[in-house]
């Protein structure tokens, strides 16, 4: 998501409408591999560093990721800081007040049978620079992966929403973080890779970014049958997230499809990240169409996660945190089909 500032979000969205959602004819769906929700709370603060727990930043609330699962959500993307994480240098040791927060709520989702994907929310940013130094990333990546090494229910998202960097950097940021996965012993989870232009599916072709990084390889699987290419999709004008009104019916289907050709041209996997819809009829069909095409594609689409659950998000337009979020209350009755309760 662009925009992960708390305030800037709330005061993006404060007159979003709470209009309920029509149950329309439900839609046939595919068993999906990954089917949840990005649950927002532990990257929130930022500048705030290390920041200071429930005032600064937030874990998930685990009575919601259990209602939550209970809808049939099976993953549960938490966002986190790098700078929280691993806070001297990304050569260097954990901050163990910060990471235990994390490790709780990673051991609790799994622990619970459903896929917790790391998801350092950083946008290829640490301390608000673009990080340059692979080799110091890699070994990052291989500090955060050695505490979940033993957790198949695990999977690592490389960073959220490389944006303005030049593809070659955004291919080897990858390459260096699965490569440190891996030689941290988490040989056997499953690595999301992200896209530069803010992972954008409707730029990921367009942009350069999917020739670049078709040669990612995992050290682990000569298959890469580990790898996806996680992208995100939002339905409005700009395509960042911030409009509670929708192009079309058609808008998400019409920028799926720009990605969906190419998986199926290269052999590779995607999945959808992050996608959200506001409480309006248009935006409730869009999604619902752009979930049928990840639906009627799942040959290459593996799955998909809607932003965003989290205990902070008062009254935001895509608030998917029971028991009273607006896309929780507004939107996801009309969706449900999709999740595999």
């Amino acid at each position: 998501m662009k925009f992960i500032d708390l305030c800037a979000s709330l005061a993006a969205v404060g007159a979003a409408s709470a209009a309920p959602a029509q149950d329309g004819p439900l839609n046939k769906r595919a068993d999906f591999q990954f089917v949840g929700v990005n649950v927002a709370g532990g990257e929130f603060g930022i500048g705030t560093y290390p920041g200071q727990l429930n005032k600064d930043y937030v874990w998930p609330d685990k009575a919601a990721l259990d209602k939550l699962q209970g809808e049939g959500m099976n993953s549960f993307r938490v966002a986190f800081s790098m700078e929280r994480a691993v806070p001297d240098k990304l050569d260097g040791t954990v901050n163990e007040t910060y990471f235990a927060g994390l490790e709780d709520s990673v051991n609790y989702i799994t622990g619970k049978g459903a896929y917790a994907i790391l998801d350092p929310h950083n946008f290829g940013r640490y301390y608000d620079k673009i990080i340059t130094d692979t080799a110091g990333f890699q070994t990052w990546w291989k500090t955060i992966a050695t505490r979940f090494k033993d957790n198949s229910k695990v999977i690592f998202d490389t960073n959220n929403e490389y944006h303005d960097m030049e593809n070659k950097l955004v291919v080897d940021l990858n390459q260096a973080a699965v490569n440190g996965i891996r030689d941290a012993g988490a040989t056997s989870q499953f690595i999301f890779l992200e896209a530069n232009a803010w992972s954008g599916a409707w730029a990921f072709v367009e942009s350069g970014s999917a020739e670049a990084m078709k040669n990612i390889e995992d050290p682990s699987d000569s298959t890469g049958s580990k790898l996806f290419y996680e992208l995100h999709q939002y339905l409005d004008s700009d395509g960042s997230g911030t409009s509670e009104t929708c192009v079309s019916a058609n808008i998400g289907v019409e920028r799926l499809n720009l990605a969906t050709p190419w998986f199926k041209a290269n052999g590779k996997k995607a999945m959808l990240g992050e996608i959200a819809g506001a409480s309006n009829p248009t935006c409730i069909e869009a999604l619902k169409n752009a979930l049928q095409h990840v639906s009627d594609n799942s040959d290459v689409w593996a799955g998909f996660l809607l932003w965003s659950a989290g205990p902070w998000w008062g009254d935001y337009m895509f608030s998917m945190e029971p028991p009273s979020g607006a896309m929780y209350t507004g939107v996801f009755p009309s969706i449900k089909t999709f999740f595999n309760a």
